[in-house]
């Protein structure tokens, strides 16, 4: 079995560090593709792996996968010895929601606090739009980590999707000097910890490119 990850710049690309983060972090092998974005050729480019014209992309022999989530739950069940998905139902059940939840959300922040891996750590008042998504992603890593997190540090104890997932926001409020609880400070650290979030750190400085719109904030 041989993976092909297709991703975009490792320095801004949220969507693709989920599914990175995840197979470097459960030791599933594959071969990394990136293709640079803000270039003329790049939708080109990206067409030749997926319909999508997005990245990620995940090819595993003939087929193709595209999409952060559906990446991640082709690997679940390709791996169904590792706990990519928490083992518990209820927790499982919860994990796959605020996945969801984060995948299809949280707009404000998204756009107002934009990922960047090389950005120096520096605050940016927060709009009441992106304060209320703030909110509610602490209330939502809280309630899990205080329901089904006493087995480890991370949202449902042990590293999961659900972690794979939300790490984008790890490090908009880390870059952004996001005043949070002690708590989710205590879970973004955890989560910047990881020798995968390392190597992807790593990876991002060592880009060549760099897109304007992305700087300047």
């Amino acid at each position: 079995m041989t993976y092909t990850l297709i991703i975009a710049n490792k320095a801004y690309s949220s969507w693709s560090l989920r599914p990175w983060l995840l197979m470097r972090h459960f030791d599933i092998a594959f071969d990394e593709v990136v293709v640079p974005l803000g270039r003329a050729e790049t939708r080109a480019e990206i067409l030749r792996y997926s319909p999508a014209a997005r990245c990620p992309v995940l090819r595993d022999g003939d087929r193709t996968v595209w999409d952060s989530l559906a990446i991640i739950e082709y690997v679940a069940e390709a791996f169904p010895d590792l706990a990519i998905w928490p083992r518990d139902p209820a927790a499982r059940a919860r994990a796959r929601a605020l996945s969801a939840e984060m995948h299809s959300g949280f707009m404000a922040l998204r756009s107002h606090l934009p990922t960047n891996f090389r950005r120096p750590v520096r605050e940016r008042p927060l709009t009441p739009e992106a304060a209320a998504d703030v909110a509610r992603i602490e209330e939502a890593f809280s309630s899990a980590r205080e329901e089904f997190g006493a087995g480890g540090t991370f949202l449902f104890g042990e590293f999961s999707a659900a972690d794979a997932m939300f790490a984008p926001v790890v490090n908009r409020l880390h870059i952004y000097a996001v005043a949070v609880a002690p708590q989710t400070r205590a879970y973004m650290d955890a989560v910047m910890a990881l020798p995968a979030w390392g190597d992807w750190r790593e990876g991002a400085f060592a880009e060549p490119w760099t897109i304007e719109k992305y700087e300047i904030v």
